[in-house]
């Protein structure tokens, strides 16, 4: 049996693997380390489309070793694509002219980039010029920083597809709403104050269809949550002790004027069991403290 027909024979199984949902693939790990001794070429990938079987098991697996080998897999595939063409076997080809020559460099590529599509997935599954920009921008957002790329659990391109198409999905279109999500996203993880959130992200903490919804407020740094959460605490004192007059009384007696005409004001800052805090305000010289 040749190469190419157990190269068959092992597509078969796994396309029948990946039509039932994910489930039954307990043998996938035994059949990719199959294809893992074979000598595989660019002939028989473009004629078997091995290649986009592995990639459609490597999407639809749950197994961490079946994805990391299908991973491996590809990347060793793609070698194949990117080596340089065989030199011609004619010596008398001496007597063409350039630009015969070029025109025949100029087929060979087209021909080998129909060859990589026929064997992979193309690089992107949508030619929309908005939407490829928009993947670009945030792939550059996440490679803004080498040293957590290189512990990532994908690459960037692929996780920047990844979010980039759970963001379309919520919109279904490329409006402005579209637009400004993927400019936030772009800005929290290029943030040099925020490397918390890209590398979450790109170690798989935060999930793409997660990190698409997440508000400003989820997405912002530890230190600024920090300081969100004091301004919005004084902004309630300062409502709370405006909206509140007080009670006047002559009991309380002012340590800078050593009057006592005063006002108070109770509030409850701490813990519901413990007592409140009083603040004091002195009616004649307008100096203020807080009485436990």
């Amino acid at each position: 049996m040749s190469v190419e027909e157990d190269v068959m024979k092992i597509q078969r199984k796994l396309t029948k693997m990946i039509s039932d949902d994910g489930t039954g693939q307990e043998d996938a790990l035994d059949l990719l380390k199959a294809l893992q001794t074979m000598a595989i070429n660019l002939d028989v990938l473009t004629k078997t489309r091995i290649g986009m079987t592995v990639n459609g098991l490597r999407k639809s697996s749950k197994d961490e070793e079946v994805i990391s080998l299908c991973k491996t897999l590809i990347k060793n595939w793609k070698k194949f694509l990117s080596a340089p063409s065989t030199p011609s076997k004619d010596s008398s080809s001496s007597s063409k002219s350039k630009k015969d020559s070029k025109d025949k460099e100029k087929k060979d590529d087209k021909e080998k980039d129909k060859k990589l599509q026929a064997s992979f997935p193309p690089q992107s599954n949508t030619t929309d010029a908005i939407r490829l920009k928009c993947r670009e921008l945030l792939m550059q957002a996440l490679k803004s920083d080498g040293e957590s790329c290189a512990n990532a659990c994908a690459s960037p391109e692929e996780l920047a597809e990844e979010l980039e198409e759970c963001i379309f999905a919520e919109f279904k279109n490329t409006d402005m709403r579209y637009k400004n999500r993927v400019r936030s996203r772009v800005a929290n993880l290029k943030d040099p104050k925020n490397p918390t959130l890209r590398t979450n992200f790109l170690n798989g903490v935060i999930a793409a269809s997660r990190l698409a919804k997440m508000t400003p407020e989820e997405m912002a740094s530890d230190e600024m949550k920090k300081l969100r959460e004091k301004f919005i605490k004084e902004a309630i004192d300062d409502a709370q002790l405006a909206t509140v007059q007080g009670t006047k009384t002559e009991m309380l007696k002012c340590g800078k004027c050593k009057k006592k005409n005063c006002t108070y004001n109770q509030l409850q800052t701490r813990s519901s069991d413990e007592p409140m805090t009083t603040f004091v305000l002195c009616n004649e010289c307008g100096n203020r403290w807080k009485f436990c």
